[in-house]
């Protein structure tokens, strides 16, 4: 399994709204569709991985951060 490391970083409402779309479009949690579009910008900018990515790793990440915020939301 790869090593994995949270981060937090701004960035506006719009390009938010357009990578969420286009995660949707993928079918695709944005953490994922968003790590693989880095990896695919850094691998173009010519710095490849040394590790392989872990869709499935990233997306259970993604399930254990919407579980924890689901909880944090104010019910009813």
């Amino acid at each position: 399994m790869a090593a994995k490391r949270r981060v937090s970083f701004s960035i506006d409402e719009f390009s938010l709204e357009l990578l969420q779309a286009a995660a949707d479009r993928a079918g695709k949690p944005l953490s994922v569709w968003l790590a693989r579009a880095a990896m695919s910008e850094a691998v173009r900018q010519g710095a490849p991985p040394e590790k392989p990515w872990d869709e499935d790793a990233a997306a259970a990440d993604d399930a254990d951060l919407a579980a924890s915020e689901a909880m944090l939301r104010p019910s009813g």
